[in-house]
């Protein structure tokens, strides 16, 4: 399997684990009582995870952390308030209407940084063939969520 399928399959795979982090997530939330809380424990697991894979990968990684431009930490901020508006708005208004949002928001901003290069993305111009695709994965996205 070339590198091509594996980044794409790899990305599939996150993307199925979207709306089921939000499901899951939001259905602890509930039966805890507390969407915040929630948050904890999701992200006290996901530290766990992400401890032991830096580990295994080479933990000498860790000792570049400050050399890092400290606006880099922002999508620590990022993640956070996805997963917690995530589990507190799915229950109340449904996984999928909330995955839609997201994904939509994803479709632009995506754009955007490609577009201008930001944050040492590779550039890539928003051209009227790409902004149709972008379209019609917008209206593709919408459609699954009509009642």
């Amino acid at each position: 399997m070339n590198q091509t399928a594996i980044y794409a399959l790899t990305m599939l795979a996150a993307g199925v684990g979207i709306p089921l982090l939000a499901a899951l997530n939001a259905g602890l939330g509930q039966k805890i009582g507390n969407p915040f809380a929630t948050g904890v424990v999701l992200f006290s697991v996901a530290l766990a995870v992400g401890v032991i894979a830096a580990l295994i990968s080479g933990p000498q990684a860790l000792l570049k952390l400050p050399e890092a431009p400290k606006h880099l930490y922002l999508a620590g901020l990022l993640v956070a308030f996805y997963v917690l508006s995530i589990t507190w708005v799915a229950p109340h208004f449904g996984v999928g209407n909330a995955v839609f949002f997201v994904l939509l928001g994803q479709l632009v901003s995506a754009a955007l940084i490609d577009q201008f290069g930001l944050f040492g993305a590779r550039a890539s111009p928003i051209t009227l063939t790409r902004a149709a695709g972008i379209a019609v994965m917008a209206i593709g996205v919408w459609l699954t969520q009509r009642a």
